[in-house]
């Protein structure tokens, strides 16, 4: 597993050069709806969780975590300035945990980008995310290229299954290697 990424790295993951290759809209838009409750774990200063925010509406929720309080006050920030602030929560998350007890069977959809490689303990991560998904519900789970080879995402996805999810996609985003994975 790598080291968190530096918080003043933030800002060049929200340049709008980047959409061109990874653009949330047609990444998120198949698993996304109107009114679903979303974690967006390792949400950074936002790129996917305003996107989100957008798709699931006024009735909707997106609760963004992060281990980087920097990171997270231009989340909210950049929220506030887009009218987003009663859709996106954002949670400051302890380094040993994600701190979502409080959300057992409530989320819709996780998304874990460029996150899981960061990540000391997989099966502990998995863990808590399977705990807080209604019945079906999903987890996009994508590692750059860069950083994970096929290998290590096959062996990512085989811990996922440990703990009860099972593979039933690998959508095709430019620069990552990717798994859907769904609840049992």
């Amino acid at each position: 597993m790598g080291k968190v990424c530096p918080w003043w790295i933030g800002y060049f993951l929200l340049s709008p050069i980047r959409k061109l290759r990874q653009n949330p809209d047609k990444i998120l838009s198949p698993y996304i709806e109107k009114g679903m409750k979303i974690l967006d774990i390792g949400s950074g200063m936002g790129y996917f969780s305003l996107p989100m925010a957008c798709m699931v509406g006024d009735k909707g929720k997106v609760i963004c975590i992060d281990l980087q309080e920097k990171m997270l006050n231009k989340l909210k920030r950049r929220a506030d300035k887009a009218g987003l602030n009663k859709t996106i929560e954002t949670r400051l998350c302890p380094s040993e945990s994600l701190g979502i007890e409080d959300l057992k069977d409530e989320i819709d959809f996780v998304l874990l980008f460029a996150l899981v490689h960061e990540v000391p303990d997989i099966k502990i991560l998995f863990t808590e995310v399977f705990e807080t998904l209604k019945s079906r519900g999903k987890v996009l789970v994508s590692e750059p290229k860069g950083h994970v080879t096929d290998k290590e995402l096959a062996e990512t996805a085989a811990i996922a299954e440990e703990v009860g999810f099972e593979v039933i996609g690998q959508p095709n985003i430019k620069q990552s290697r990717s798994v859907l994975l769904q609840k049992k």
